[in-house]
């Protein structure tokens, strides 16, 4: 009885496990029944269009002060007064330090008693010159008289005493034209001494230091009482004073390669990045050297950037963008779509069926977005620009139009 219901039971399971695999076998058969056919690989394509393009060329340089000097004394002395330190702003003319000249001060006062004493010579050659004047009307009245009756009465008065008030004219005539020279020489003197005074004091001028432009201070050499050397004899190791920068304007220099030198003009604007300060500043090429260095074959450029605001600083590292060439209305396509193979440039373009076709280029501008198109392609066409390393000729895709500037954010995060 036992082994009766055994058997009863084994039958039952092997209908419970037939009746499973059926139905898995009926749910599979559906499943086939219902998928649909195959779909081509999904693949991002852009739009050939028309837009204007600009060739550009990007050099990173650092800035640099429009003009920077090492100030020296003119004369010798001890540093008095010191009125600047490290990153003072002075304006042009500003006193920056005083000199202690003690022997230029000793030497104005001999000048100024050598001017007392040329003065008091002149004034003593004027008198001098005053006094003999008189004499000679005097003696001159008397001859003219003496000679005047002598001539309207003859006999009356002695010829010698005609010839000696003559003699007496000129002599004192001769002793007039002796004091004028006297008098000519002693204010010669007066201006030698005036002179000597006038040098004396432009050096005793130099005793203040001052600047010779509006910057600030990038180094201070001295400090209060150091002695510094005039800066005007190559004998000594003279000392600087301070070194000055003009900051309210710089200098970038960019050396430009030699194939993009015919793009360089006077006035070409210019846009300065400085990546440290987040900034973008305008500049424009001020000059350049006009040849080309033999050992780097660069062009010596430099670009004016103003600093009205204060926020350059001398050393900054800044990128300079100038536009060498522009050509508007041009087909396009974007970089990320060409491939480079060798000597040969070519895309992937999406046909009307789907399919993918092998397309040639021949470029023109090409920028780090874009590429000018000049044969190859027409407007409107679509062209791959995902990864096309899975790709291959006359595939089946499905293509989709992506925004070019959120897949290439996207590509910069992976």
């Amino acid at each position: 009885m036992k082994s009766k219901i055994q058997i009863e039971l084994l039958l039952v399971s092997i209908a419970a496990f037939s009746a499973v695999l059926a139905s898995c076998g009926k749910s599979e058969k559906a499943s086939a029944n219902t998928a649909g056919p195959l779909e081509g690989v999904s693949v991002g394509v852009a739009k050939v269009a028309r837009k204007s393009l600009g060739r550009q060329l990007t050099v990173s340089s650092e800035l640099v002060p429009f003009q920077e000097i090492d100030v020296y004394a003119k004369e010798s002395g001890f540093v008095k007064e010191l009125n600047v330190d490290y990153g003072t702003h002075v304006k042009a003319g500003q006193v920056m330090a005083v000199l202690e000249i003690p022997e230029l001060q000793l030497q104005l006062a001999e000048d100024d008693a050598a001017i007392t004493n040329a003065k008091d010579h002149a004034t003593l050659a004027e008198h001098e010159l005053n006094r003999v004047q008189a004499n000679r009307d005097v003696l001159h009245l008397q001859y003219d008289r003496l000679n005047g009756v002598a001539k309207s009465k003859p006999g009356l008065v002695a010829q010698q005493e005609v010839d000696d008030a003559q003699g007496k004219d000129l002599a004192a005539e001769a002793q007039v034209e002796g004091s004028k020279s006297n008098l000519q020489a002693a204010q010669s003197m007066l201006q030698v001494a005036e002179a000597k005074r006038a040098r004396d004091q432009a050096l005793f001028d130099y005793s203040k230091i001052t600047a010779p432009f509006a910057g600030v201070v990038t180094q201070r050499f001295a400090n209060l009482g150091a002695l510094l050397q005039a800066g005007t004899s190559s004998s000594t190791q003279a000392m600087p004073l301070v070194r000055l920068s003009e900051d309210n304007i710089f200098r970038l220099v960019i050396p430009v390669p030699e194939s993009y030198v015919r793009y360089i003009h006077l006035g070409d604007p210019v846009q300065v990045k400085v990546p440290s300060l987040d900034r973008t500043l305008p500049g424009k090429v001020a000059r350049f050297s006009e040849d080309v260095k033999e050992d780097t074959r660069t062009m010596h450029t430099e670009v004016d950037v103003p600093n009205p605001n204060g926020l350059l600083v001398q050393g900054l590292y800044a990128e300079a963008t100038i536009t060498l060439e522009t050509k508007n209305n041009v087909l396009y396509v974007p970089v990320q779509a060409i491939d480079h193979a060798g000597d040969r440039t070519s895309v992937f373009v999406v046909s009307n069926a789907n399919k993918l076709e092998t397309r040639t280029l021949v470029l023109g501008i090409q920028t780090s977005t874009d590429a000018e198109v000049l044969s190859g392609l027409d407007e409107g066409q679509l062209v791959v620009v995902s990864d096309r390393s899975s790709l291959k000729e006359a595939e089946v895709v499905q293509p989709k139009v992506i925004e070019l500037v959120n897949y290439q954010n996207q590509e910069e995060k992976k």
